[in-house]
């Protein structure tokens, strides 16, 4: 049985989480205060084994390098968005002059979509969200779904950014994760979580 942490990171109150067994662990979407993500996995005493991003947005990726140089571990993305780690203007880092320009080295490995992957004896499939962005995925695990920004507790992902179609976005929510089971937890970028059940009958974008 795997267990999940959440730590809301950055002036975007993004959700990095931390999925672990007995032993080993995958970090999910380091968005920023990669000091205190660092504080989280040495309480918890676990072994990082991987960095997964559900996509690249600037709010996702800003403790990445801090973390993977940390821990000499490497990050899984999709190909998607593999340019987008290098360019602030797609990572949305460059639009803002608040935030500084975030540049992160490629990604060691690009996910096969569909693919069921088992790091650190944890398994997981990685499954195509797009919408809010062209190469959003999700990670279904066996109990539960860490989903990004496409689907949030009552709520969608925006549309309006580079690459976001509303329709696409619909039709990903609808085809990969409402077919899940109604009782599985969905933990999203920002927010509470939810459950795949109660997003079906009564998000407002599906009803």
């Amino acid at each position: 049985m795997l267990e999940i942490e959440r730590l809301v990171t950055g002036v975007a109150q993004e959700n990095c989480y931390l999925v672990y067994n007995e032993n080993e662990m995958l970090i999910i979407d380091p968005g920023a205060e990669g000091d205190r993500i660092i504080q989280m996995i040495t309480h918890l005493k676990k072994k990082p084994v991987a960095i997964l991003l559900t996509h690249t947005h600037y709010d996702h990726i800003g403790a990445v390098t801090q973390l993977r140089t940390q821990y000499a571990i490497p990050v899984y993305v999709d190909a998607k968005e593999q340019a987008w780690l290098q360019d602030p203007q797609l990572n949305l880092s460059g639009l803002s002059p608040n935030l500084p320009d975030i540049i992160v080295k490629p990604a060691e490995f690009e996910f096969e979509l569909r693919k069921k992957y088992t790091l650190g004896h944890m398994t997981f499939t990685v499954v195509p969200t797009p919408g809010h962005s062209e190469g959003s995925v999700s990670f279904i695990f066996d109990d539960f779904v860490v989903c990004g920004d496409a689907l949030f507790r009552g709520s969608i992902g925006r549309t309006d950014l580079y690459s976001g179609n509303l329709e696409q976005l619909l039709t990903s929510i609808k085809t990969e994760l409402f077919t899940l089971p109604h009782e599985f937890p969905a933990y999203p970028g920002h927010g509470d979580a939810t459950t795949i059940g109660h997003e079906i009958t009564t998000n407002p974008f599906f009803n």
